[in-house]
């Protein structure tokens, strides 16, 4: 049987990937990588780059790769043969990577650090050793072997409990369907989305109509239904997944998040950490926990005020022009929306209209050529499924740079959420070029008949966020792995050129050549324009202290908090108590579905969307000052941002793109909030 995870040379061939595929393949690369970690971490070898470093690279990317593919297919196309096949090779591709982090080859980093050739090789280069010695460290390389023992099987305890995790919530999600079988209770709901909710009941062969907790079901619902029960059914639904609330419990991550927790203390403890908030951030800008809580309350203390405005203002809408006297968590976006509507005189309805996917793809691809100077042209590759396409990016003189996947409407086999993943990274290897490959995934409403798929405002921000994410990792002129791309930057620096991206899609002169209406071809019109930007920071505060909830939650659950004793929901709701201004009810179990901190990567590094969005709005502001589509700015960007991965500092690249360090301002301001300090 040919392995299609087996020495991939170009592109990965996603339609001949198995299930069967998944162990034997993981097996034979792990065994390849092994006997080369054996080689070049014996006492023979010598300690340089091309000796230690180079071969075993070269077998731990093919792995990586591998490996990569299988997790993707895990978060796009789920299904129970090949979760079986995932979780089967889990244990043995995390038991490779800790013993090959805790094994002796830090101590061929340490001699090649410590070598007279170090200083002749590259700036990057000596950054990348240095870095992995602190990663070294991270892992347990330097504690004594019985500690070093007790690590490895924290580690390999958490990556199976953080796969549980992820797997409770795609199935508590999947198996909720309301079936609505009248149209009229399904009132104020757009005529598209109620078509949509048509399609997946005879999808089923049901009448009716069926709706789900895929993000673009929940939230026509929570957004435009008038049957305020209805609104309070799917919301219920919706904040109790995967508790013990849900389906008795049977998808319940309750003592999974417990356990990850308990596992996360025990690794700070045995690497000599008071807590996992420090081991988080010490990779990271941020030095200290006590830092990032000041951050987070810094901020809150600055939009607070505002918040309680906005809040007190959707209620008492609420209450006089739709006669909800006591507006609870299910009523507010639908209160939000019909306030704004009256406000600002237009609907997310009324603008989707313009957003179809063919428009935004146009002028996304014509923003980036003209700022980055690339083309973005349609490719051909075996695909995961079919709604899913495949481009290349080019130069100037039409040569390759870089190609990437996007998979952008939601299914039930696949996660929720919008992310950018690499498949592979721009690196050199004998002279020959690898240029990078990445996934960009979102989950945004199919299209519906024969229309195009129409986008809200707030998907088309998701888009060019994950599209930054893509751009960040496909422009990068660093040619070692370790450095290239994403690779290596500091977690709370890599949203940055995400959330950077996501001004543009503001701009008029942006704008213009971004949209088509859906019936008529014509661009989003100036007054409707104006409206949108007079709403643009409608409710901002409110959303401010929501992600400020998050970013603490998440930080004192990782330094404050004691697993064996202390209640998650009693912390959430003494964060709640110092900067929230809508108060959720008791059954709410938000904790159960935060993949981001118990199963993506962001464990005690939440804060990151604020810090990095304070740099990004710092950056744009540039561009404000000197043309929004000012090519030379764009160069500028790529030139010091985009194109140098980790090679640097992230703050060094932020600094020699704006001139000084970031400051809070542009983004207060950006967000409309006027800062009473």
């Amino acid at each position: 049987m040919t392995n299609p995870l087996l020495n991939i040379t170009d592109l990965v061939d996603f339609a001949a990937v198995r299930p069967e595929h998944v162990v034997p393949g993981m097996t034979s690369l792990i065994e390849e990588a092994k006997k080369t970690l054996n080689q070049v971490t014996d006492p023979q070898t010598p300690a340089t780059w091309q000796d230690v470093i180079e071969p075993l690279e070269e077998k731990t990317l093919a792995l990586s790769r591998a490996w990569g593919v299988v997790s993707h297919l895990m978060s796009v196309v789920d299904t129970p043969e090949l979760r079986e096949a995932h979780n089967q090779a889990l244990p043995l591709v995390t038991q490779f990577w800790i013993e090959l982090s805790q094994s002796t080859l830090s101590e061929k980093y340490k001699a090649i650090k410590t070598s007279e050739a170090f200083s002749q090789l590259s700036a990057t280069r000596q950054r990348i050793i240095n870095e992995e010695l602190i990663d070294f460290k991270l892992a347990g390389a330097f504690l004594p072997s019985k500690e070093k023992a007790e690590l490895k099987a924290v580690k390999e305890a958490l990556a199976q409990m953080s796969q549980k995790f992820s797997e409770n919530l795609l199935d508590a999600t999947n198996a909720y369907g309301l079936l609505v079988d009248d149209k009229k209770h399904l009132e104020g709901i757009p005529a598209d989305d109620i078509e949509s909710f048509k399609e997946t009941a005879q999808a089923e062969n049901r009448e009716g109509y069926k709706i789900t907790l895929q993000v673009p079901h929940y939230l026509a619902v929570l957004q435009y239904a008038q049957n305020r029960q209805l609104r309070e059914t799917l919301y219920q639904a919706y904040v109790t997944r995967a508790s013990e609330l849900d389906f008795d419990g049977k998808f319940n991550n309750n003592d999974v998040m417990t356990q990850i927790l308990e596992l996360r203390q025990k690794e700070a403890q045995l690497l000599g950490y008071k807590n996992y908030g420090e081991v988080s951030l010490a990779t990271k800008m941020a030095q200290t926990p006590q830092e990032v809580v000041e951050f987070l309350m810094d901020l809150a203390q600055r939009s607070l005020h505002q918040a309680e405005e906005d809040i007190n203002e959707v209620k008492a809408f609420a209450k006089e022009k739709l006669g909800i006297d006591d507006p609870q968590s299910w009523d507010l976006p639908f209160a939000s929306e019909k306030l704004r509507e009256e406000r600002y005189a237009f609907s997310d309805q009324e603008l989707k209209q313009y957003f179809t996917l063919p428009a935004v793809f146009k002028g996304l691809f014509g923003l980036v050529n003209k700022l980055f100077d690339i083309r973005i042209e349609e490719d051909q590759a075996s695909l995961w499924h079919p709604d899913v396409k495949f481009f290349r990016i080019v130069n100037p003189q039409g040569e390759k740079i870089a190609q990437f996947y996007m998979d952008l409407y939601a299914r039930p086999s696949k996660r929720g959420g919008a992310w950018m993943d690499n498949d592979r990274t721009r690196h050199r290897r004998d002279g020959k070029l690898q240029t990078p490959i990445a996934y960009l995934v979102c989950n945004f409403a199919k299209p519906v008949g024969d229309k195009p798929a129409l986008l809200t405002h707030d998907d088309v921000l998701t888009l060019f966020h994950e599209f930054g994410h893509g751009l960040h990792h496909m422009l990068t002129r660093v040619e070692d792995s370790a450095a290239s791309g994403i690779n290596g930057v500091e977690w709370d620096a890599v949203e940055c050129p995400s959330q950077f991206m996501e001004n543009f899609a503001w701009d008029w002169t942006v704008l213009q050549n971004l949209t088509a209406h859906v019936e008529t071809g014509r661009p989003l019109p100036r007054d409707l324009y104006d409206k949108m930007i007079a709403a643009k920071n409608f409710q901002s505060a409110m959303a401010m202290v929501r992600q400020l909830e998050f970013g603490l939650f998440d930080m004192l659950l990782h330094t404050e908090f004691d697993p064996k004793k202390d209640k998650i929901l009693d912390l959430l709701q003494r964060v709640r108590d110092h900067v929230a201004v809508t108060k959720q009810p008791a059954y709410n179990r938000f904790p159960n579905s935060f993949s981001h901190i118990f199963a993506g990567g962001y464990a005690a590094g939440y804060y990151s969307y604020k810090w990095a969005e304070v740099m990004s709005a710092d950056a744009f502001s540039l561009f404000e000052e000197t043309g929004v589509l000012n090519p030379e700015t764009g160069k500028k960007w790529l030139d010091e941002v985009l194109s140098v991965g980790s090679s640097r500092p992230a703050l060094d690249s932020f600094i020699a793109f704006r001139g000084r360090a970031p400051q809070i301002d542009a983004l207060l301001r950006h967000s409309g909030i006027k800062d009473l300090k």
